[in-house]
C-alpha cells in the first residue's frame, strides 16, 4: 500500500492532521531563519568600545559606532536608546524605563511563535487519537450489523483506518514537539544572554554618564567658588 492510499484509508480526520503537518513545517523553517540565521550577536568589544564614549560624555560618537558595526542587532538598538535618552538629558528613571521598553520588544520578537509548536504537536496527536476511535468505532458498528461473509472486510477497514490515524498523527506530532524544545531551548539563551547584556549596559549608563553630568555641574560651580575666593583676598 502506497503512502497515498494509506493517508486515504485513515479516514476523515487525516486532512486535519495533514494541515497541522503543513504548519508544523512552516513554522520550523519560520524559526530557523528567525533564531539561528537573522539573529546577530553584538561585536565581542561592543560593551568596552561604547563605554570608552560614553565614559567621555561622546554620545554621538557612541551612536556613530552602534550604526556603523551593531545597528542590527538586539543590544545595538537597546543602546542607541540608551545613547539618544541620555543626549537628551533624559534621568535614570526615564532611561531604565524605555530601555525595558525596547528589551521587552526585542524578547518577543524571539519568543512569539516557538510557542505554537507545542500546540501543534499535542493537537496532531489528538487528531490521531480521535481518528483512532472513530475508526474503531464505525468498524465494530459494522461488524455488528454485517452478514458473515462482510465482517472480515469491514473489521480489516475499520482497523486500517484507526491504525493509519494513529500513525500519521505521530509522524506530525514528534517533529513539532522535538523542534519546540530545541527552539526553547535556543530562545532562552539568546534571551537570557541579551537581558545579562543590556542590563550591564544600562549600568555603565547609570555610571559613567551619571559621573560625567556631575563633573559638568561642579565645573561652573568651581569656577564661581575660585572667584569668591579671589574677591575676598583682594
Amino acid at each position: 500500500m502506497s503512502l497515498v492510499q494509506q493517508f486515504q484509508a485513515g479516514g476523515f480526520f487525516m486532512y486535519f492532521i495533514l494541515a497541522f503537518g503543513l504548519l508544523t513545517v512552516a513554522f520550523i523553517v519560520e524559526r530557523t531563519i528567525s533564531l539561528y540565521l537573522k539573529h546577530k550577536e553584538a561585536p565581542k568589544e561592543f560593551r568596552k568600545n561604547i563605554l570608552s564614549f560614553i565614559a567621555q560624555g561622546d554620545f554621538k560618537a557612541a551612536q556613530d559606532y552602534i550604526d556603523m558595526g551593531a545597528g542590527e542587532t538586539s543590544l545595538g538598538k537597546i543602546t542607541s536608546i540608551a545613547c539618544k535618552m541620555r543626549s537628551a538629558g533624559a534621568g535614570d528613571e526615564a532611561l531604565q524605563a524605555r530601555m525595558d521598553e525596547q528589551l521587552s520588544k526585542e524578547i518577543s520578537s524571539y519568543d512569539q511563535r516557538t510557542g505554537f509548536l507545542a500546540m501543534f504537536g499535542n493537537v496532531s496527536t489528538l487528531f490521531g487519537l480521535l481518528g483512532t476511535v472513530t475508526g474503531l468505532i464505525s468498524s465494530f458498528a459494522g461488524v455488528a450489523a454485517a452478514s458473515p461473509v462482510e465482517r472480515a472486510n469491514l473489521l480489516s477497514q475499520g482497523i486500517s483506518e484507526a491504525l493509519n490515524s494513529t500513525a500519521f498523527g505521530l509522524v506530525a506530532a514528534i517533529p513539532a514537539l522535538v523542534a519546540y524544545a530545541i527552539f526553547q531551548n535556543r530562545t532562552e539563551k539568546i534571551i537570557s544572554s541579551l537581558t545579562e547584556q543590556a542590563s550591564e549596559i544600562y549600568h555603565d549608563f547609570l555610571f559613567y554618564t551619571e559621573s560625567h553630568m556631575n563633573e559638568e555641574d561642579q565645573a561652573p560651580l568651581q569656577a564661581s567658588q575660585g572667584k569668591t575666593e579671589s574677591v575676598t583676598r583682594n
